[in-house]
C-alpha cells in the first residue's frame, strides 16, 4: 500500500512550484488529477528540451498524474469540477488571489459541496497584503525576502541562482508540508480548511541563521560578511586548471585536516583564529595554495581526508558520482507510448515503502475521457463537450 494512497488531489497549478509539490506527493502514492486549459496549456510544456510532444521538464514534474483539460470559463466545466470535489477533497490552485472565486471555484463555494475540503492556494505573495495581486517570479521573491542582498560577492552584482529556491524550497516544499499537516488534522477532527502559502513568506523564513541574527541583535547580513556566505574561508577555491573546490572545514578537527591536506600544517593556528585579519590572511593563503595544483591532483589528495572538502561538479558529473548512484537518485520512468525516460528520483528513503512512478507527465487532456466516464458522463456527451471546446 502506498503511503499517501488515501489522498486525492485536484491540481490547478502550473509551471514549477505547484507541479513540483504534487509530483512529490504523487511519488509517495497520492492520486493527482491535474487540470489544464484546452486552449492555454502550461507554458512549461513548450520549454526545451522536448521529448515527443512535450518538454522533459513537464514530463518530470507531472509524472504519475492523470491529466484532464477543462475550459474553466464554461459553466459545464465548473459543474465537472464540482462533481470531482466529492472524490478529490484536496485542491491545490496557483492562480492570483480572487481568480478561483470569480470562476465559482473558491474555497467558500467548494466547501459547501464537501465540508472536509482542504484547499491550498499557492501564490507569490499570498492572499493578503499590498502585493497580493502583483506578478512575480523566483528572483523577485528572493529579492523581496532579503536573501539576494547578502548572497553575492562583495561589491558585485547579484547573481541568478541555478535552481529556483523560492519556487521549490519555498513554495513547493512548504505546500507539501501544509497539505500533509492539514490532512493529518482532518483525520483527527474531520475538519477541512483553507491554506495560504506565499513563496515570499517561505523564502523570508529561509533566512534561518542571518534573519535570527538581525531580528534579535540588529546585525545586518551583508555580502561576504558572514561565516557561511564568503566572510570566512568557508568558500570556493579555484584550481590551477580553472576548476573549483568547496571548503566547508568549519570545526577545528576539520580545519586541522584541511591544513594537513594542503601541506600547510603551520597555518592551523591561523585557521583557528577568530580575528577578521587572520581569517582573511588564511583565506588568501588557501587561494594561493589551491592554484598550485590541478583539479585531478587535488581530487587525489582530498580523497585521503575527511575534511568537508568536495569538488564543484558539473551536473553531468554529478549524475555519475558514486554517492548519487548508490542512493539511486536516477529513475527510469515509463512513457505512455512505450519505452522510458530517465528522471530525478524521489529523494526520501523509507524502510517499508518504495516510491513508484507510473508514467511521465501525460499529454494535454490525456485522461479526460477516462475521468469523465468515471463521473458517469456518456460517450455522446463527452464527444459533444469536445466539439464545443469545453474539454480537451
Amino acid at each position: 500500500m502506498s503511503l499517501l494512497s488515501s489522498l486525492n488531489i485536484l491540481d490547478f497549478s502550473g509551471l514549477l512550484p505547484g507541479p513540483y509539490a504534487t509530483m512529490f506527493l504523487a511519488d509517495l502514492g497520492a492520486n493527482i488529477l491535474r487540470v489544464e486549459s484546452p486552449s492555454r496549456p502550461d507554458l512549461l510544456r513548450m520549454t526545451p528540451p522536448i521529448d515527443g510532444e512535450d518538454s522533459v521538464a513537464h514530463q518530470y514534474l507531472n509524472r504519475s498524474k492523470r491529466a484532464i483539460a477543462l475550459d474553466l470559463k464554461r459553466e459545464e466545466s465548473i459543474d465537472i469540477v464540482k462533481k470531482l470535489i466529492h472524490k478529490y477533497d484536496i485542491v491545490l490552485e496557483q492562480f492570483r488571489p480572487g481568480v478561483m472565486d470569480r470562476l465559482g471555484l473558491g474555497y467558500n463555494e467548494l466547501k459547501q459541496i464537501n465540508p472536509e475540503l482542504i484547499y491550498c492556494s499557492l501564490t507569490g505573495y499570498g492572499q493578503t497584503g499590498p502585493y497580493r495581486n502583483r506578478a512575480g517570479h523566483d528572483n523577485n521573491y528572493l529579492s523581496i525576502s532579503g536573501v539576494t542582498s547578502y548572497s553575492a560577492r562583495k561589491g558585485s552584482v547579484p547573481t541568478p541562482y541555478g535552481i529556483q529556491i523560492a519556487d521549490v524550497a519555498g513554495g513547493s516544499h512548504h505546500t507539501v508540508i501544509a497539505i500533509l499537516a492539514a490532512a493529518y488534522h482532518r483525520q483527527l477532527t474531520g475538519q477541512g480548511q483553507s491554506i495560504d502559502v506565499s513563496m515570499t513568506d517561505a523564502a523570508f523564513a529561509l533566512n534561518g541563521i542571518s534573519g535570527a541574527g538581525y531580528l534579535a541583535s540588529e546585525v545586518e547580513p551583508e555580502a561576504e560578511a558572514l561565516m557561511l556566505n564568503g566572510g570566512t574561508f568557508y568558500d570556493y577555491y579555484e584550481t590551477k586548471d580553472g576548476r573549483y573546490f568547496s571548503v566547508g572545514s568549519l570545526e577545528p578537527n576539520f580545519r586541522k585536516q584541511l591544513c594537513e591536506a594542503v601541506g600547510a600544517e603551520e597555518l592551523l593556528s591561523l585557521s583557528l583564529s577568530m580575528s577578521k585579519e587572520d581569517m582573511e590572511l588564511f583565506k588568501d593563503k588557501l587561494k594561493y595554495i589551491f592554484r598550485l595544483k590541478t583539479y585531478e591532483e587535488w581530487i587525489s589528495i582530498f580523497n585521503k581526508f575527511d575534511a568537508c572538502i568536495e569538488p564543484v561538479l558539473h551536473f553531468s558529473e554529478a549524475v555519475h558520482h558514486p554517492q548519487i548512484k548508490a542512493r539511486n537518485m536516477i529513475a527510469d520512468v515509463p512513457k505512455d507510448e512505450g519505452g522510458s525516460q530517465k528522471q530525478l528520483a524521489c529523494p526520501i528513503k523509507f524502510s517499508s515503502f518504495q516510491p513508484s512512478y507510473s508514467h511521465v507527465g501525460s499529454q494535454l487532456g490525456y485522461h479526460t475521457d477516462e475521468v469523465l466516464e468515471e463521473l458517469g458522463l456518456k460517450k455522446g456527451q463527452i464527444s459533444s463537450y469536445k466539439k464545443d471546446g469545453i474539454i480537451g
